[in-house]
């Protein structure tokens, strides 16, 4: 178990700018992990192991993309117990993202509001420290890396964006994730509707099918969706998803509803709203697509995880693996452990 519990850290981080908790706790991890001073947070893995989408996870709690978008915590982030780790959202060229402050706390809905717009050191940084991540790959923890479009890339090259990606990260990835889905970018969720989703997956299955032939291997292509869909949209994404060729669905990204938290300090901060408002919506779209996807298709449940409860939620709407993030970050590494064993529990 950690040597320090979350519950001594949490108060000085939450003393904190929400932004500059997050790089304090990310560079900590950065320069500890792979050292003695992972003690500081590591705890056992569950051994829980599950093949989806080809692909064997130790076990089926994951960390979702958006906390370690430059790939530098991979080793340590995985020290906590996580089957597997998705990394990103990375764009091919690097971008400060949107101005601050850009992430906002919500204490009593257990939440945070964030507008960071991708900010990243860019697809060569990215790649680099990817490679020189070790243990948690060496330990068979499944990698994921998330891929998306620079603010500046007009949304009719998009696709462009999206290629030059895939093809950098493609021999360093267990999995790929096309994010289509945060609110932060002008425009990227109009790629979820039918002919432009088609479009861009259309182009990238091709392109995957090259780059599986030069590097001997096929890389399977999951798709990161909003919370904010009807009915009718989800069942045009699942269509199009399996029309197209890709290989799973992360449901869900945040959401732009404020519905939940009105009234709130910071509940009018524009920015998708993550943690415990977005749990039922998102499987509320699990849901409804595994009701259109059928019994087999790879599906990873993702929003408002804060509980071993709410990780099973996931798995009974209908999800084959579960992430979580904002959850992390309000109840520390046990919250993994705690998940991680509801889930294998739930078998």
């Amino acid at each position: 178990m950690p040597l320090v519990p979350y519950a001594l850290a949490r108060p000085f981080l939450f003393g904190l700018d929400a932004e500059q908790a997050h790089e304090v706790t990310l560079g900590s991890i950065a320069a500890l992990q792979n050292t003695p001073g992972q003690c500081l947070w590591w705890q056992p893995r569950v051994d829980d192991p599950v093949v989806v989408a080809g692909l064997r996870f130790p076990n089926r709690l994951g960390l979702a993309a958006g906390l370690d978008k430059n790939g530098s915590c991979i080793d340590g982030l995985g020290a906590m117990g996580f089957g597997f780790i998705e990394v990103g959202t990375v764009t091919p060229l690097p971008q400060q993202g949107n101005p601050r402050p850009r992430i906002f706390r919500l204490p009593s809905a257990q939440a945070l509001i964030n507008r960071l717009g991708f900010n990243n050191e860019g697809l060569a940084a990215f790649v680099a420290n990817v490679q020189r991540s070790r243990s948690f790959r060496a330990g068979g923890g499944v990698l994921g890396l998330n891929i998306g479009k620079n603010a500046a890339t007009p949304i009719d090259r998009a696709a462009d964006d999206y290629a030059t990606a895939l093809a950098g990260v493609y021999p360093h990835a267990d999995y790929v994730t096309v994010n289509i889905s945060s609110p932060n970018t002008q425009n990227l969720r109009s790629l979820q509707t039918d002919e432009a989703l088609a479009a861009l997956l259309g182009a990238l299955v091709e392109q995957r099918a090259l780059l599986a032939q030069r590097h001997g291997r096929t890389v399977p292509l999951f798709v990161k969706i909003a919370p904010d869909l009807d009915e009718d949209q989800v069942d045009v994404v699942a269509q199009t998803l399996q029309a197209c060729g890709a290989d799973g669905v992360i449901a869900t990204n945040t959401t732009l509803s404020r519905e939940a938290v009105q009234g709130l300090p910071h509940a009018a901060e524009a920015g998708g709203l993550s943690g415990r408002p977005v749990q039922e919506a998102s499987n509320r779209v699990i849901r409804r697509l595994r009701a259109a996807l059928g019994p087999r298709y790879p599906i990873v449940g993702v929003g408002g995880v804060l509980s071993g409860d709410d990780a099973r939620a996931k798995i009974t709407a209908g999800a084959d693996l579960v992430q979580l993030y904002t959850g992390l970050i309000y109840r520390g590494p046990a919250l993994v452990r705690e998940a991680a064993r509801a889930l294998a529990a739930a078998r």
